[in-house]
């Protein structure tokens, strides 16, 4: 067995792209949203601020990408899980306080199921916050499919 292992990841082309259809979407919904995206190991490849997003909801956004990424499951898993008594109360507290458990955040994986980064935004309700992560993840899962553009190096 070899002592190393590559890890596909997103390119900043591709967290580009997903921040940009993040950002069509936003606008389409009128909910101007903070959007963040990371790459498989869970740190900041991109980061935007749209005009009218919440300067609270910064670090909301990033680390909903964090846990997406992270743990491979959108946000809004851990909805009914993070009460008392629920399986995972308690969780928020973990990694730094840096779990997300509002919805927002949501993966981006290949093929295979490997996750690739994720993408996570903040400002409106959970609802309207994943909704438009999710734009952001179909239009670099188009990316893999090789819609659109030229296939992105992914």
């Amino acid at each position: 067995m070899a002592p190393t292992k590559t890890i596909e990841t997103l390119t900043l082309e591709a967290a580009q792209a997903a921040a940009h259809a993040c950002a069509t979407h936003s606008k389409a919904i009128n909910v101007p949203m903070n959007i963040a995206v990371v790459d498989a190991s869970t740190h900041l490849l991109h980061f935007s601020r749209m005009d009218g997003a919440k300067l609270t909801s910064i670090h909301i956004a990033i680390d909903k990408a964090f846990t997406a990424a992270g743990h491979r499951v959108p946000t809004s898993t851990y909805k009914e899980a993070v009460w008392p008594g629920g399986a995972a109360f308690g969780i928020w507290n973990t990694n730094g306080g840096r779990f997300s458990t509002i919805g927002g955040g949501v993966p981006i994986k290949n093929s295979r199921g490997e996750v690739l980064g994720a993408v996570g935004c903040s400002t409106g309700t959970p609802a309207q916050d994943e909704e438009v992560a999710r734009a952001g993840v179909e239009a670099v899962e188009r990316l893999l499919k090789g819609e659109g553009r030229e296939r992105a190096k992914l």
